[in-house]
Formats: C-alpha cells, sequence, structure tokens
C-alpha cells in the first residue's frame, strides 16, 4: 500500500470547468458538494483506502523558532497556504493508477447548479524513504 495526499486548491491551480466560486453557490450547493466529499469518504473508508482529510479554515499564522523565548508569528508576507489550500485527504492505495482514478473521482464533486466542477486536485505520493544522498 502506498499514501497518496489530495490537495484542495481555492487558487493557483488550473481552471475548473465549473468555475464558480463558492462564495456565489446557494447554501443547498454548498452542502451538495459537502455531502458528496463525506460520502467519498465514508465509501474509502468501507474499503479500507481512506487514511484522513480536512477542510480547513481560511485562518492561519506562520510561526517561526529563534530560540528561547515566544516564537515570532507573521501574517506574510509568504505566499499563504491559507489563501491557497481548501482542503486534504489522504488516501492509501494498492498503486498509484488507483490513485488517480480515486482523484479523477475526487474532482467532479458538485459545484454551482448541482453539475461537477471538475476541479484540479494537486496528488502527491508520501516520501516512503528518507532522501539519497551521493557519498
Amino acid at each position: 500500500m502506498a499514501k497518496y495526499l489530495f490537495l484542495k486548491h481555492y487558487r493557483g491551480a488550473p481552471e475548473h470547468v465549473n468555475n464558480v466560486p463558492m462564495s456565489e453557490w446557494t447554501p443547498q450547493e454548498v452542502d451538495d458538494h459537502v455531502q458528496y466529499m463525506r460520502d467519498f469518504a465514508d465509501r474509502l473508508k468501507e474499503t479500507g483506502e481512506y487514511a484522513g482529510g480536512e477542510a480547513l479554515s481560511p485562518e492561519g499564522t506562520w510561526v517561526r523558532s529563534q530560540g528561547g523565548g515566544k516564537p515570532p508569528i507573521t501574517d506574510g508576507p509568504f505566499a499563504e497556504t491559507k489563501d491557497l489550500i481548501a482542503g486534504w485527504m489522504v488516501i492509501d492505495v494498492d498503486s498509484y493508477d488507483r490513485a488517480l482514478e480515486l482523484a479523477g473521482e475526487l474532482s467532479a464533486a458538485p459545484g454551482a447548479n448541482g453539475e461537477p466542477i471538475h476541479e484540479w486536485l494537486e496528488l502527491r505520493p508520501f516520501l516512503n524513504a528518507g532522501p539519497k544522498f551521493a557519498d
């Protein structure tokens, strides 16, 4: 089994087909989208392929150690994931092809007018071993 991460982006990915911002969806369209995501995750739980996932809040803070004491925080000027990443899901599947199949299915979550949004998802494998360095 191999773990893969699906990242759902607010922006930065190629434009999806049903490109109506969620802020313009009706409450029912939002509910339908969220229910699709829940149903998808529930089905993967039944097959043992679901390893975790969450939608993310738009709030966020950058934190970094400076040694002793309270670490500094900032709201920029970095490219911030709170503006980019809407949520994530981790799957644990038998093959890369299965990961692609599931990503394609998740991409079809409904959006405005109940139509699939065909959004782009970032699919990334987990690093199973540490990096190898030349001697």
